[in-house]
């Protein structure tokens, strides 16, 4: 059965850093992309950072260009993502998400991100873990 659960979640104060991941079971991440996405309550769910499956190229949301890294440890089947310089409005609900997702060929950077960071691209989630920063 295709599982993943996310784990490093918790309240932080502001400036502050936490480590999220997202560990799956009953298949091998490592040709997947694997996402990161969040929703706040009252809004939709948000693209935050995804890693492609072939060759690890990493894409980042705009709000969180330069405070999150995006790594992948194939050997622990395990996506990390790596927060720092949290801000209050980072308080969401985090949810790691897969799929095996084939850009077509001459794709440009800019529209491979926008399909990996796409929630609805993605068909296997875990259940998501809550992130609150707050002082």
């Amino acid at each position: 059965q295709l599982q993943l659960v996310e784990s490093g979640g918790g309240l932080v104060q502001p400036g502050g850093s936490l480590r999220l991941s997202c560990a799956a079971s009953g298949f091998t991440l490592d040709t997947y992309a694997v996402g990161w996405f969040r929703q706040a309550p009252g809004k939709g769910r948000e693209g935050v950072s995804c890693i492609s499956g072939i060759g690890g190229s990493t894409y980042y949301g705009d709000s969180v260009t330069g405070r999150f890294t995006i790594s992948r440890d194939n050997a622990k089947n395990t996506v990390y993502l790596q927060m720092n310089s949290l801000q209050p409005e980072d308080t969401a609900t985090y949810y790691c998400a897969a799929a095996f997702l084939s850009p077509a060929p001459g794709w440009s950077r800019q529209a491979i991100q926008a399909m990996c960071l796409l929630p609805n691209n993605f068909g296997s989630w875990g259940q998501g873990i809550q992130v609150t920063v707050s002082s």
